[in-house]
């Protein structure tokens, strides 16, 4: 047995993220990157989120998150808006043109899931996806484990 998933998962991610840049570009979107496309990918389904949550969402540390969520925002993709609830918190919302992107993003997430998956039956695609889920949650818990022991 080889025991190196988490190699070819990372080679998979390296991968994958060239494939998609291409694939972005080649349908006209080459206005931003997959990592802002995550971002928005997860504001098309809750607009209005606050930074803590697009991070969990997306996996994104919030370093990461900041910067690229300002440079949304320089982008006219985003705009910020205070909770009306707490105004200590900043909500982030989509803007008309990455709401107009929507159609174009969706076609390219479809051609990425043909190439994913091809060649696989739907009872692989399931145990692949059951056994990557599990994977996650293994690693979320470990995370947890360190976050909490470092007192963060």
């Amino acid at each position: 047995m080889k025991n190196n998933a988490g190699f070819v998962i990372g080679q998979i991610k390296q991968i994958q993220a060239r494939v998609f840049e291409v694939l972005l570009k080649e349908n006209g979107l080459s206005d931003f990157n997959g990592a802002q496309g995550r971002i928005l990918y997860v504001l098309w389904q809750e607009d209005g989120l606050m930074m803590k949550e697009i991070s969990n969402r997306t996996s994104l540390a919030k370093t990461t998150l900041t910067s690229m969520l300002r440079r949304m925002k320089d982008q006219g993709f985003i705009y910020y808006e205070q909770s009306e609830k707490d105004n200590r918190q900043t909500l982030i919302f989509l803007a008309k043109k990455a709401r107009d992107l929507f159609n174009d993003y969706q076609n390219v997430s479809e051609q990425m899931k043909e190439i994913f998956y091809r060649n696989l039956s739907d009872l692989e695609i399931d145990l692949l996806e059951g056994l990557l889920e599990r994977i996650k949650n293994n690693l979320q818990e470990e995370e947890r484990k360190i976050h909490e022991a470092n007192g963060k």
